[in-house]
């Protein structure tokens, strides 16, 4: 019997938390629960999670400043959780790190789906082809090792912005529209939520290129998509 995927809660809420335990628990995972962004770093490192579902309301430690932290350390897939659904809330989220934003309220059928998509996305597959994608006397992209170097140092991309730059790296001098990617990249259930591949490819620059203001590899076809430069 495989091993059951970890799903780690940080939420002050205990009612929600325990509803959302006894239903994740339910449908196969394992869940642990911690009660702000203090207990939650210290769970992270001692389960070791498949995933991360944060509030963003918390004491102690709030959401916002848990996901910088997690990230400083992990690329786990973070799922970010709070009662504040308005855009910008979700855009912080996502530029801070998160993978998805689900607001309250929410059904825990809802809250599994994505849940299940961003595990989904965190199972890296390797290119059918496995070879170097891409080099030059800065960057490397490794189809081999599904890893990134910049400057002869790995570069540390979650997942996701794993499977957005291969995508835009394996259709290289193209214009990849948002529609696209989401479709590709994030599966079906997203199609029309284009501040993902926005916001991702924003988060990709930031690590990839010397100045992300003016980007030598991801270039942006305004209204359209994106394109990667093979000739850097």
């Amino acid at each position: 019997m495989p091993d059951l995927q970890t799903i780690l809660v940080i939420d002050d809420d205990r009612r929600l938390t325990t509803a959302l335990e006894l239903y994740l628990s339910n449908h196969g995972y394992r869940i642990v629960c911690a009660y702000d962004g203090r207990e939650g770093l210290s769970a992270l490192h001692e389960h070791a999670p498949d995933l991360v579902v944060l509030d963003v309301m918390m004491p102690e430690m709030d959401g916002w400043e848990a996901c910088q932290r997690i990230r400083e350390v992990s690329n786990v897939p973070i799922v970010m959780l709070t009662a504040r659904g308005n855009e910008s809330d979700r855009i912080t989220g996502l530029r801070l790190g998160a993978d998805d934003y689900v607001a309250k309220p929410f059904s825990m059928r809802e809250l599994e789906a994505r849940a299940e998509a961003v595990l989904r996305r965190s199972r890296l597959q390797q290119p059918k082809e496995t070879t170097q994608l891409y080099a030059d006397d800065t960057l490397v992209i490794d189809g081999d090792k599904w890893e990134v170097r910049l400057d002869g140092e790995l570069v540390g991309l979650t997942p996701t912005e794993l499977r957005v730059l291969f995508y835009l790296v394996s259709h290289s001098d193209r214009v990849v529209t948002h529609e696209e990617l989401l479709e590709h990249v994030w599966g079906s259930e997203y199609v029309g939520e284009t501040d993902y591949p926005k916001l991702f490819v924003w988060r990709i620059r930031q690590k990839i290129e010397k100045d992300p203001t003016r980007p030598r590899y991801i270039t942006t076809v305004r209204g359209i998509g994106y394109c990667f430069n093979s000739a850097g």
